[in-house]
């Protein structure tokens, strides 16, 4: 299953955009008014909860300097990738889209495609707050 927010132009530097993202603290800015919990749980990795969904523990699993940003689930029950691609515009313009990748099986897909795509699209919402 593969999922993509929208494209979001922030009026940052993709050199600022890549740093705060780095920092997995600055998740709690990006999600969505659903939230029931988050909590930083080491230096690249942190669990969060929406309401009426189960606790997502996320690592940060890759990154390439100033261009992409790949978080991925601590356990195995929930395989998937969140990948933030940034894109400078300019020196003071950055443009990031996030994309979702995750192994479900169908039944699986079909519950959880639509509050995810909601949780991507939140996020990507509110890259502005970093």
């Amino acid at each position: 299953m593969q999922l993509e927010s929208p494209k979001v132009n922030v009026a940052q530097s993709a050199e600022y955009i890549f740093n705060a993202l780095s920092d997995v603290k600055n998740f709690e800015k990006l999600m969505p008014e659903s939230i029931a919990k988050f909590e930083v749980t080491g230096e690249d990795s942190f669990i969060f909860a929406l309401k009426g969904m189960p606790e997502i523990k996320l690592k940060k699993k890759e990154e390439t300097p100033h261009s992409k940003i790949v978080l991925g689930a601590a356990s195995d029950k929930l395989p998937f990738t969140l990948t933030g691609n940034i894109t400078e515009v300019d020196a003071n313009n950055t443009e990031i889209q996030l994309h979702f990748e995750g192994s479900f099986n169908p039944m699986m897909a079909m519950m959880v495609k639509g509050p995810i795509g909601k949780f991507i699209e939140a996020l990507a919402g509110n890259m502005s707050k970093l």
